[in-house]
């Protein structure tokens, strides 16, 4: 029932256009009643996508059967559960990306599951990474990078028409993720920097050196001064040279 209600809110939304089609069209055409097509969908955005929630709850047993090894690797391997969700039904995937690009509803709940996809992978990620420092500031940047790199590929997928290997280009840009993040969430060739020590307060400050030719003005005002006090002392000093 679902399948089907899903199929017909489709094919109505690309013979009418999503706007025109309401939720009486869909289950007319379905042939069922309004209460079976509210049992399965929330509102027609959801009939869009109706294959999100089974490839969210897919991604959570993945990430959960999987505890150990390289978290970042790991994460990468579950954002590919979300391409073969499209790579299942090339012109289904297609047509719902175009109609997507042209309602801006659409687009909006579009954004709203790719964010949960991406709290998801950062909620694993901070499970991972621990109390270690920075660990969830670092599993928010890989979960982006992560969902980020996979969209663009797959969007690259879809504007071609669904046309060839789908996963040449999602794998092209999470290789990248890979190389950028080393396993342990760390990037890839970088290390901190090393904290500032502390000012001598009896140092003098350093002052830049004026090129060879340059005229310096030094200007001494009180501390709160007005700027426009602090500018009439300077055409001062400058009239007077």
């Amino acid at each position: 029932m679902r399948e089907a209600l899903a199929e017909a809110a489709f094919q109505l939304f690309l013979e009418r256009g999503f706007e025109q089609t309401t939720v009486d069209d869909i289950v007319a055409r379905a042939g069922v009643g309004r209460r079976s097509f509210f049992r399965y969908f929330p509102s027609k955005e959801d009939a869009v996508f109706p294959d999100h929630e089974r490839c969210l709850a897919d991604m959570r047993a993945f990430l959960a059967s999987h505890p150990d090894g390289d978290p970042v690797s790991r994460v990468c391997d579950a954002a590919r559960l979300v391409l073969g969700l499209y790579a299942a039904n090339p012109e289904f995937s297609v047509q719902r990306y175009r109609l997507t690009r042209e309602v801006p509803g659409l687009r909006t709940y579009e954004l709203s599951v790719v964010r949960r996809y991406e709290a998801m992978l950062a909620e694993y990620l901070r499970g991972r990474f621990g109390a270690s420092r920075d660990g969830a500031l670092r599993a928010e940047m890989i979960a982006a990078a992560v969902v980020a790199a996979h969209n663009n590929g797959l969007r690259t997928w879809l504007r071609a028409g669904g046309t060839g290997d789908p996963n040449v280009e999602v794998d092209h840009a999470l290789e990248l993720v890979l190389r950028v993040w080393n396993g342990s969430g760390e990037l890839a060739g970088y290390a901190a920097p090393a904290p500032a020590a502390p000012a001598d307060a009896t140092a003098p400050a350093a002052r830049p050196e004026a090129a060879e030719g340059e005229d310096v003005v030094v200007v001494i005002a009180k501390r709160g001064a007005p700027l426009w006090r602090v500018v009439q002392q300077v055409e001062t000093a400058l009239d007077e040279d």
